[in-house]
């Protein structure tokens, strides 16, 4: 068996398609993550004078929106695709618009979406396509229909309308034989997401894996979630995928929790965390005949786990089973050295109009600022790399 020699720690590989200027811009912007008050309060201020149609939409664009999103459409990413794909690394289009919950902008976002889906068809270079089910229908419906509300006549007519939508989007991903990643949200609403997850996964994935259903290891019960949806999938004979991720909405699940009294479903610590996310790439794993996953992560070791993984059972690289990926704008250190190795890396590359992802960008912002360690990773990595390259002119 070769040696497995993979290693995150090459900035050289991280950022050769970065220029000394792009570089810099990074580095000024994960310095200005530091600010607890630009974090807590810029998205804010950025939207308000955005509505004062203040002269600020091209700082915007060419700092904070640049370093995290692809564009303002679809069209706009094509050159962020194309920077990508040079090096290996897919693109999965992410239309990241919030706020709206109308019923025409609901279907405006589905149809969006589709049209995420019918661009990728046949293009290696956008190995999934993703939405997010609030994206698409109300909250409080969601959140309704987990409770076990009984729907009024409207009600029931508005999730007939969120449902139609949902099944619009899976079949028109297998259909065009295309991957399609179903985002995860919060637990209070998940169980609803999850139930037509499964129905989409049986329904389309009859013979190999097009849905993917996304499970944040942040909570306590997912470990045990993954491996009832596994048996599930066996006893009906369909294949499962999932992407695995550690979890977006911790101050929100934890808040709630203590508000309504209820048992946090959040893990106790990050290193319980930590391995349920290992775990369940294990089993995810050793389910290999009917599951494919992607582990949607961040955090150096879990990659090496699922790569080293792979060595030890004599598995190729580049199995489609197989797939990490990380945000656009982050982490480059784990996918530009994944890359050049075979492995199937992708990126998550948001786009939407600017005034419209700003709470996207906020999120952003908040993550780099809080994530244990995230924010000073990625600006040493940065500072480290900027070094080298001026040590290589002055030797």
């Amino acid at each position: 068996m070769d040696s497995f020699n993979l290693s995150f720690s090459d900035t050289k590989e991280a950022f050769k398609h970065k220029s000394d200027a792009e570089l810099n811009k990074s580095k000024l912007i994960f310095s200005i993550f530091k600010f607890s008050f630009l974090v807590n309060h810029g998205p804010a201020l950025t939207s308000f004078a955005l509505k004062l149609r203040l002269p600020v939409k091209g700082i915007i664009k060419s700092t904070v929106f640049g370093q995290f999103c692809g564009g303002e459409t679809i069209d706009e990413c094509d050159e962020t695709v194309s920077k990508l794909w040079e090096n290996k690394v897919g693109a999965i289009l992410d239309y990241s618009v919030e706020g709206d919950e109308s019923d025409e902008n609901f279907d405006q976002n589905a149809a969006e979406i589709m049209h995420t889906i019918t661009k990728a068809k046949g293009k290696p270079y956008y190995p999934f396509c993703v939405f997010k089910p609030t994206g698409i229908g109300r909250f409080g419906l969601l959140e309704m229909l987990d409770a076990g509300k009984k729907l009024d006549s409207n009600e029931l007519d508005e999730y007939y309308r969120f449902k139609g939508r949902f099944e619009s989007i899976c079949k028109t991903a297998a259909e065009n034989d295309v991957r399609l990643f179903i985002d995860a949200e919060e637990s209070w609403i998940q169980q609803c997401v999850d139930n037509l997850a499964n129905e989409m996964m049986a329904t389309y994935n009859k013979k190999k894996t097009l849905i993917f259903n996304t499970v944040q290891l942040y909570r306590k019960d997912r470990v045990e979630f993954i491996r009832k949806s596994i048996g599930d999938a066996r006893e009906k004979g369909y294949y499962i995928g999932f992407k695995l991720v550690r979890g977006a909405y911790l101050e929100k699940e934890t808040e709630r929790s203590l508000e309504m009294n209820y048992p946090n479903p959040i893990q106790d610590s990050k290193l319980n965390s930590d391995n349920d996310y290992n775990d369940a790439l294990r089993l995810c794993f050793e389910n290999r005949d009917c599951t494919s996953i992607c582990a949607g992560t961040h955090n150096e070791e879990s990659s090496l786990i699922l790569a080293k993984l792979l060595h030890e059972a004599g598995i190729e690289n580049g199995d489609q089973r197989f797939w990490f990926a990380q945000l656009y704008g982050m982490s480059d250190n784990i996918s530009f050295n994944l890359a050049p190795h075979g492995y199937n890396v992708a990126k998550y590359v948001p786009y939407g109009p600017i005034k419209s992802v700003i709470p996207y960008l906020g999120r952003r912002a908040k993550e780099n600022s809080s994530m244990s360690g995230q924010m000073g990773r990625e600006l040493s990595l940065i500072v480290q790399e900027l070094k080298r390259r001026h040590s290589k002119e002055k030797g």
